[in-house]
């Protein structure tokens, strides 16, 4: 039996397991840990993209995108869950179910399937409310986020262990990008 006095040794064993537990999670559709993600910065904060615009005096339309983007950024901060489906503790196909159903918007449960469904965009025409693929664990999709607005998205990764916002061109994201897929545009 391995006996610890030093607290020094304590603290550092702890931050240890902990750092090894977190890294251990991975999006629900592949069970992969995913090449390191990039470290977060401080929490950020809602964009002015993500604020609703004016809207004309007719008929609004039944999702707003600008909803499912204020519903996913409410999401901020609940951990990262492998399996997870509720905010209790979310994968990254887990929390773009969760944030789409909440408007009626049935998306499967795997990230791989979620990259068939919507119509395909590129990366010009990119508007709040689209899902964002990345290659992170296995070749073709593994991970997958919401478009905030701009150069924004929101999602559940694994390393940090919370949902958070982050930035499409950071050098991480940007050669994972391999699809956008827009999803209310049927719904609408």
């Amino acid at each position: 039996m391995l006996r610890i006095t030093d607290p020094g040794t304590v603290k550092v064993a702890a931050v240890v397991a902990l750092s090894c537990a977190a890294l251990a999670g991975a999006c629900a559709s592949t069970g992969g840990t995913p090449h390191p993600f990039p470290t977060p910065g401080p929490r950020p904060t809602a964009t002015a993209s993500a604020a609703p615009p004016s809207l004309p005096d007719s008929p609004r339309a039944a999702i707003s995108e600008y909803e499912v983007v204020g519903t996913a950024l409410d999401l901020r901060g609940v951990p990262y869950k492998n399996g997870g489906t509720d905010p209790g503790g979310f994968d990254c196909s887990g929390f773009t179910q969760y944030v789409f159903a909440k408007y009626g918007v049935s998306l499967p449960r795997e990230v791989r399937d979620q990259f068939k469904t919507g119509t395909p965009v590129d990366r010009q025409t990119l508007e709040p409310g689209d899902l964002i693929f990345f290659t992170t664990t296995e070749p073709g999709a593994s991970h997958v986020g919401i478009a905030v607005g701009g150069d924004e998205f929101v999602h559940a990764p694994s390393t940090s262990g919370v949902v958070r916002v982050e930035r499409l061109s950071s050098s991480y994201w940007a050669p994972r990008l391999i699809g956008i897929r827009r999803v209310l545009s049927e719904n609408r």
